[in-house]
């Protein structure tokens, strides 16, 4: 009984696992779900795949078969139509005999279906059929048709449907005598395809298998994944979405294309205030703000665009539905920024201060100039921070000196407006000490004053405070400019158009504003201070004025860089025998150590020229000075070495010639009387400095009446961006422009009319000069014989020249000094000897000689009978000197023409020899 109840029991559930188990095997594969429903497309998928992969097998197979039937048939045909013996054998009397047994070897060996040798007939001379033997070749000379090259086909033969591959027979000359043919029979190639097919299918069927597997893997994921949802199943997933949907914090809003309200979420009923109907209604009727409305009625997108709805502040996203599978209509959500748009607001005024102090940083300062800078303060507040900005600085500041005192001007103005009542550019303003810059001075802060009708103290002047109230301006902040903890000024930021006042944040902002500008305003000043001094040092190093003589009629311009005083210089320095020498230089770099290097240099020139050195000794001594000083300064640094150039001219208006040398300097400019322009090739050196032990060279210029010499340094026709060569072109345009008749100043306004940029780099010296002859009249020369007698005929002529000239009162002195210098070129010189009297500004006498010793004077003794005679020159003669030429030395005395009936010395002349008897009893000249 109880074995009959235990099998009553386990009976049931027995069949029952089975199909529990098969359910749950089976429930992936099941159309109803999702999962199944992916198995069995994959599954027709791949078997597609599969099959396609077969077809493509089964196609490449045969297509392999019959690639590897041609390149055998055609290897038996080409190798047996090759062989030994085979040409001659055609050609013999008996080629079935002598080819038979052969072909039928080759053909076993090789596994072709069939070798056909046929002669130049056509007739088949042997075969492995051999009742095919005479038998003719049907169809056209295929010879003919190979042409000598092999070739395959496949056609039908005695075999069946054969791949033929022939392949000609060709003799000891060349020439065909019969052809090979040998053939596979395509059933023989589709075996090999055949025996292929099983292994094809077999894996084609076990690919199937194992896609079949891993799909069904992938299915019961899906399966798991879904839990198995049917259609009821997504319904009820969907509608949990929607549950979802009222629940977020984010307003969600659909709209149909005729302007209803689809759907509505809780939020954003409670965003909008909407009514419980109003679902299906327009959205004109729900009472919104009509922004609002417009954008959600329309059919433009919208990413986060904010709209005002009763006390809230809403960012709205619009999108239409239709392109991802909704119905036609568009879905909008809506955010309440209220808070976060306020802090947004002050991020975003936070964010504007740091790009305008950034911008400051970028836009003051972009000079050395006080004013200037003062100015780029003004404008970077303007209109971003404040509607007008004043600028105040101390007096010493604005002439680059140190800040002191309590008097202010007004260096800048700037505002929305022209017509403000404020303090005008250049104002002066004392502060007392109820003001507020006194105020702001003695807290070091900035005083802010946020209403300003509450408060008068702000006001320096009351009637002018009533006007720039009346005006409209409700608030102000006053910050002193300080850098390096000195004041230099105030800056002063007012409103008017702006409603919001200043605030703390804004006096903040203020201060590190006006921290900036001040820093570039000190820098400004302490630049301006430095060139000032470089300035009025160069200028006390310059010629203050141009010295009388006339050889040449000069003209200059000297004109200073804008970025820092250089070291451009010029000379006009008056030599003996009336000529004149002309000086242009230029120092490498600029400021004090450039000016004053400059000086050394023009005080050495002059000590040189005094010594009556050609152009290229006075160079060369020019370059060792500069080697010392380089020496002296550097002391091993390559980057303090001086360096500069120079152009050195010396003009001589008797003989019309003018000799140059120059030290990498650029050349003179010639403009001859009628106007034609050049630029004479004057041997180059290397600068000043740089020369070492190298020689400079000169070069000697024939100049016409009238001619001008213009001397210039590189600043003039050297610009950034503007090349040398366009310079010269330029500078030649500008001196032909006025023709031969302009004068030096004339055309040294042209010049710079042509050539001067808008902002000077480098300074500019330009020299020109008129050239001008001496009258022929006005030089007397006489040769002197070497004997003591010849002087009296000399002095005698001497006087017979001053009379004609109508300077009898200088007869006696200058027969003196002619006598005595004369007499030492006799005792002392060589031939020749020669006498020149020139007749200018002042009366030169001059004797050379062929010798090249120099006399000097010195104390005689009382008992010397001689050593008094050129004491007694240089007593009577104004200057007197000695210089050397190729030929030997001139000395020569000058002697004043002051235009009046009197002496040379300011006495009568009776007095004056009376004064020259005295002196010869005590002095005498020596060698």
């Amino acid at each position: 009984m109880s074995r009959r109840l235990r099998r009553s029991s386990t009976s049931p559930s027995r069949p029952g696992r089975p199909r529990a188990v098969r359910r749950r095997l089976w429930a992936p594969l099941s159309l109803r779900s999702v999962a199944g429903q992916v198995f069995w497309l994959q599954v027709a998928v791949v078997l597609l795949l599969v099959v396609a992969a077969a077809v493509a097998l089964v196609v490449q197979a045969r297509r392999d078969s019959a690639s590897d039937a041609r390149h055998r048939s055609m290897a038996v045909a080409a190798s047996f139509a090759q062989g030994p013996g085979v040409a001659e054998a055609l050609e013999g009397p008996d080629p079935t005999g002598a080819l038979q047994s052969r072909i039928v070897a080759a053909r076993d060996q090789s596994g072709v279906a069939f070798i056909v040798v046929v002669d130049n007939a056509g007739v088949r001379v042997a075969h492995t059929d051999p009742t095919r033997i005479g038998v003719a070749v049907e169809g056209p000379n295929l010879l003919e048709q190979l042409g000598g090259v092999p070739g395959t086909d496949t056609a039908q033969t005695s075999a069946g449907r054969s791949v033929v591959s022939a392949a000609p027979v060709l003799s000891a000359d060349g020439r065909a005598v019969g052809f090979v043919a040998a053939g596979i029979t395509t059933g023989k190639v589709g075996d090999g395809v055949d025996r292929q097919m099983p292994v094809v299918l077999g894996g084609a069927a076990a690919a199937l298998l194992l896609t079949s597997i891993g799909t069904a893997l992938v299915s019961r994921r899906l399966q798991r994944q879904t839990h198995g949802l049917g259609p009821g199943e997504m319904t009820r997933m969907y509608e949990h979405h929607d549950a979802v949907l009222h629940a977020v914090r984010e307003g969600v809003l659909i709209v149909g294309t005729d302007g209803r309200l689809v759907l509505a979420n809780d939020e954003a009923r409670r965003l909008l205030d909407l009514p419980a109907d109003a679902g299906g209604r327009l959205v004109a009727d729900l009472g919104l703000d009509a922004g609002l409305v417009d954008l959600l009625t329309s059919e433009r997108d919208a990413t986060d665009e904010v709209h005002l709805t009763g006390h809230r502040l809403l960012a709205v996203n619009k999108r239409p539905t239709a392109p991802h599978g909704g119905p036609p209509g568009s879905v909008a959500t809506l955010r309440d920024t209220t808070e976060l748009r306020s802090l947004a607001g002050r991020a975003e005024v936070a964010r504007e201060r740091l790009d305008l102090l950034y911008d400051a940083g970028v836009r003051i300062g972009t000079t050395l100039d006080v004013t200037r800078t003062a100015e780029e303060l003004a404008e970077a507040a303007v209109p971003r921070f404040a509607d007008f900005a004043t600028v105040e600085l101390l007096e010493p500041v604005l002439r680059g000196e140190e800040p002191g005192g309590n008097r202010m001007s007004r260096a800048a103005v700037r505002g929305v407006r022209t017509d403000q009542p404020l303090y005008p550019v250049g104002a002066v303003i004392t502060a007392g000490p109820d003001a507020p810059v006194a105020a702001a001075v003695a807290g070091g802060r900035a005083v802010l004053h946020t209403d300003l009708t509450n408060s008068r103290n702000w006001a320096l002047d009351p009637e002018r405070g009533q006007d720039i109230l009346d005006y409209g301006i409700h608030s102000l902040v006053t910050v002193p400019l300080r850098a390096r903890g000195i004041v230099l000024g105030m800056a002063n930021f007012w409103r008017r158009d702006t409603p919001e006042p200043f605030d703390e944040e804004d006096r903040t902002f203020a201060e590190e504003l006006a921290a900036r500008a001040a820093l570039s305003i000190d820098n400004a000043r302490r630049y301006t201070r430095e060139h000032t001094l470089s300035v009025t040092l160069q200028r006390s190093l310059l010629p203050r004025a141009l010295p009388e003589q006339n050889a040449l009629d000069v003209a200059y311009r000297y004109l200073p860089a804008q970025a820092g005083v250089g070291g451009d210089w010029f000379d006009v320095i008056p030599l003996s025998g009336v000529r004149v020498a002309l000086v242009v230089g230029d120092v490498v770099g600029h400021g004090l150590h450039a000016a004053a290097t400059m000086g050394r240099l023009r005080t050495a020139a002059h000590n040189f020229s005094a010594l009556d050195l050609p152009p290229d000794e006075l160079l060369g001594r020019l370059d060792e000075l500069v080697t010392r000083i380089d020496q002296e300064q550097s002391d091993g640094d390559a980057s303090q070495i001086t360096g500069a150039t120079c152009l050195y001219a010396v003009y001589d208006p008797v003989a019309g010639s003018v000799t140059l040398a120059r030290a990498g300097h650029p050349g003179p400019a010639v403009v001859s009387p009628d106007g034609r322009v050049d630029f004479p090739e004057v041997p180059v050196s290397p600068p000043l400095g740089l020369a070492g032990s190298l020689p400079f060279e000169t070069a000697e210029l024939q100049l016409p009446e009238g001619s001008r010499l213009v001397l210039f340094t590189d600043g003039l026709v050297e610009q950034r961006g503007r090349d040398l060569d366009d310079g010269l072109r330029r500078l030649a345009d500008a001196l032909a422009a006025g023709g031969g008749g302009a004068g030096p100043e004339e055309t040294c306004a042209a010049v710079l009319d042509e050539l001067l940029s808008e902002r000077q780099s480098d300074d500019i010296a330009l020299l020109v000069a008129r050239t001008r002859l001496l009258a022929p009249d006005h030089v007397a020369a006489w040769d002197v014989r070497p004997h003591p007698e010849a002087v009296a005929p000399l002095r005698a002529a001497c006087a017979r020249q001053l009379a004609v000239w109508g300077l009898d009162d200088y007869a006696y002195p200058t027969e003196l000094i002619l006598s005595e210098l004369a007499t030492n070129a006799i005792r002392y010189g060589s031939q020749p000897i020669r006498v020149r009297l020139l007749h200018d500004r002042s009366l030169t006498c001059e004797v050379s000689d062929g010798s090249s010793t120099s006399p000097h004077l010195r104390r005689a003794a009382t008992t010397d009978e001689g050593g008094r005679g050129l004491f007694l020159v240089a007593q009577f003669a104004e200057r007197w000197g000695t210089r050397y030429t190729s030929r030997g030395k001139v000395i020569w005395a000058e002697q004043p023409l002051h235009g009046r009936a009197e002496g040379p010395m300011g006495g009568s002349a009776a007095d004056e020899a009376q004064l020259a008897e005295a002196i010869l009893d005590q002095w005498d000249d020596a060698v």
